[in-house]
């Protein structure tokens, strides 16, 4: 098969790279297509510090179709279409696997997807539900379990709050979309980027704030006349950011919420006094979602036409274009780039 993989010097598609048998507990899928994101941007450019499992494939979201399974597994069988991604849902958490180039041992976790084929473990793997297209169902291992996740999950806004959300890729935008179904008096939608601004604001932001030309405090301020939002969520990755978003939020009982973490090293600096004046900060780790219940749910919006997921998949790539598509993703050119790897299946 053919993948992208990670060396020390930098991402390289190979080719005739051979697919180890399968063990226990674990799935062989043929990819339709894989999404990237931030995160893998940063695993790329080196910015999550040592890495000591190089050279190995990566990818943590993605769609295709069975092609073969392991011993014990049964929760999916050959040709059923699939969502694979990070989160463990249920099934045998069968671990990683190895696959060879010549005499060049090939590392790779329990789901990988820039690749043609992947062995992955069986709780990686959820059926795609009825009606959903296998290019947004990329969505569906990532950006909408986590964006989506936190608020349905973990914000649970209240009807008539006020909401904050900054950082407009995948898993801010899902958010927000989410957020609409709450009825929230003001969603304040903040980036750097005008088009993302105006997506959000066909996908139900309230408020839009350029956070390059504009303060961004100060216009929150006035939006909630002092008070503070009552909820945040923080989708940008930045120390910056996840620092405004939780000084957004008001004093006795606001909620700020980040969703993916910055680069190895960097700190979040937060006022002591803020904290025991009602404040709360937490990290989310996936929307503290469960796959196999909450994709099924999401997909059920998705249909009803609640959820405009079809709208952030705003740039496609090729498995040979995947060093431009990251190289676009780092200079803020695409709001969720998708990779095609087997548009027939």
């Amino acid at each position: 098969m053919r993948a992208a993989v990670l060396y020390k010097k930098g991402l390289v598609v190979e080719d005739s790279i051979e697919i180890p048998e399968l063990k226990t507990g674990q799935v062989l899928v043929k990819l339709a297509y894989t999404g990237i994101c931030r995160s893998q941007l940063y695993e790329v450019r080196g910015y999550r510090g040592e890495d000591k499992y190089l050279p190995h494939l990566l990818g943590h979201e993605g769609s295709g179709v069975v092609v073969k399974i392991g011993k014990r597994v049964t929760k999916v069988k050959p040709k059923d279409r699939v969502i694979l991604g990070w989160i463990k849902a249920k099934g045998i958490d069968a671990g990683g696997t190895t696959y060879k180039k010549a005499s060049c041992v090939i590392n790779a976790g329990a789901v990988t997807t820039l690749n043609e084929y992947a062995v992955v473990s069986e709780n990686r793997c959820v059926k795609l539900p009825a009606g959903i297209p296998l290019d947004v169902a990329v969505l569906f291992g990532c950006a909408i379990l986590t964006g989506g996740g936190i608020v349905f999950n973990e914000v649970k806004p209240a009807k008539g709050s006020t909401i904050a959300i900054f950082g407009l890729g995948g898993i801010g935008l899902s958010a927000l979309m989410a957020t609409n179904l709450f009825h929230c008096k003001n969603i304040i939608a903040v980036d750097i980027d005008d088009k993302k601004l105006k997506l959000a604001k066909c996908f139900g932001a309230t408020h839009l704030i350029n956070s390059t030309n504009d303060d961004t405090l100060a216009i929150i301020d006035k939006i909630t006349k002092g008070h503070g939002v009552d909820y945040s969520i923080e989708a940008a990755g930045i120390v910056s950011t996840i620092e405004q978003a939780f000084n957004a939020v008001k004093t006795n009982g606001g909620l700020c919420v980040f969703a993916t973490h910055p680069k190895t090293g960097d700190k979040i600096k937060l006022d002591p006094h803020a904290l025991i004046s009602g404040k709360q900060i937490k990290g989310s780790w996936g929307g503290a979602s469960c796959p196999d219940r909450d994709i099924p749910r999401f997909a059920k919006l998705y249909r009803e036409g609640k959820l405009p997921l079809k709208k952030l998949l705003s740039h496609s790539y090729s498995l040979n274009e995947i060093n431009r598509a990251f190289d676009d993703l780092e200079k803020h050119k695409v709001v969720r780039a998708f990779i095609k790897i087997d548009n027939s299946l």
